[in-house]
């Protein structure tokens, strides 16, 4: 299919920057604290092996996680024209939804608001939720942007180029007002049809998701990585494992109905999946010089984590459930919405359960 909108450029400066922050948060952490490190129960022979079972764990259940969807051409109850996929779909979109609001913002709070941070500014205005609406209107901006610059490419500033190839229906001058109510009968919003505004955006999609996961999985890997206490491994171990598989469940979904390429599927599957082992990597290697009371590593994670959590939750409830619930195929089928209801509140309420533990 040609003249689909190429995402390179977005993708490099993507990777740049998390490449930017792998390299860059060992050594903002690393300065003089003003806290004395907290007490804990430490036994480092034991606490290596958690951590080397849990580099293993969680990249299998990421793998998996993520490729479930992918494989939907050759599992047909995973395919995305099945119910069943919606069904899976909100479910995963609950865990997110609960990573964001349950796990990652109130972890922001506590580091923004430690009295290891000096009072002048931290203790003055809240950083948190100014750092987590930022990021949604930032993700929100590339959503709308990435879409609105292929719509209006110089010289169809009317509608929509004729698509070639894949004996599909072409489509050409549509209107970009045009109503929206029959959704399969409209090039703009037609999602079983495979239309490229909608290709295009799972793509927007797919990668800022990618993002918003990969920013908080880095931290929580590295704080992972550096504790020494095998009571503060294993429940970070268990509910990384569950989140991480179905985080993967729906940023596989997504990159499903993108439609990318065997190559890019690959890339983004395997940058997804090695993350957190990364950053728990990472973790290891400082974990003698590592103090997370430090002034340094208290603001990163707090502004880190608000960020991820902003754009964890835009994604989940604009991007993932409200195109999925407003999707024509669920409007139709009461049946369908119900289970999909049930199954987005299941989601959230077991990723929100293992906030007592984790």
């Amino acid at each position: 299919m040609k003249k689909l909108v190429r995402f390179n450029s977005l993708l490099n400066a993507e990777k740049f920057l998390i490449l930017l922050f792998l390299l860059a948060f060992p050594s903002l952490v690393l300065g003089d604290c003003t806290c004395d490190a907290e007490e804990e129960d430490k036994n480092r022979s034991l606490a290596l092996k958690y951590r080397f079972g849990a580099i293993a764990s969680i990249f299998l259940a990421s793998l998996v996680g993520v490729c479930l969807p992918v494989l939907g051409k050759k599992i047909p109850s995973l395919s995305p024209e099945n119910n069943f996929f919606f069904i899976i779909k909100a479910f995963a979109a609950g865990v997110i939804l609960a990573t964001g609001f349950i796990h990652v913002l109130p972890d922001a709070f506590k580091s923004l608001t430690s009295p290891c941070l000096p009072q002048n500014p931290w203790g003055k205005f809240p950083f948190t939720g100014f750092v987590a609406m930022l990021a949604a209107i930032g993700a929100l901006m590339v959503d709308v942007y990435a879409t609105s610059h292929y719509r209006n490419k110089p010289g169809n500033g009317k509608g929509i180029e004729a698509v070639e190839g894949d004996g599909e229906n072409q489509f050409s001058g549509l209107p970009l007002h045009t109503d929206a109510t029959h959704g399969h009968a409209h090039a703009s919003v037609s999602v079983e049809g495979g239309s490229i505004p909608n290709q295009l955006r799972y793509r927007v999609i797919s990668q800022v998701l990618e993002l918003g996961i990969i920013v908080h999985s880095v931290i929580i890997g590295i704080a992972l990585g550096a504790s020494d206490n095998p009571k503060t491994i294993r429940p970070l171990l268990a509910a990384l494992t569950f989140h991480q598989f179905f985080e993967g469940v729906g940023l596989g979904g997504c990159i499903t109905q993108a439609k990318f390429k065997a190559q890019a599927i690959t890339i983004m599957a395997l940058f997804f999946s090695l993350t957190t082992p990364f950053g728990i990597a990472i973790g290891i290697g400082i974990s003698n010089v590592y103090n997370e009371n430090s002034p340094n590593a208290l603001i990163v994670q707090g502004i880190f984590d608000a960020a991820s959590s902003g754009i964890l939750v835009y994604m989940a409830l604009v991007d993932l459930l409200s195109a999925d619930f407003m999707n024509p195929k669920m409007q139709s089928n009461a049946r369908l919405l119900q289970g999909a209801n049930i199954s987005l509140l299941f989601g959230a309420g077991c990723m929100s359960l293992l906030a007592k533990w984790a």
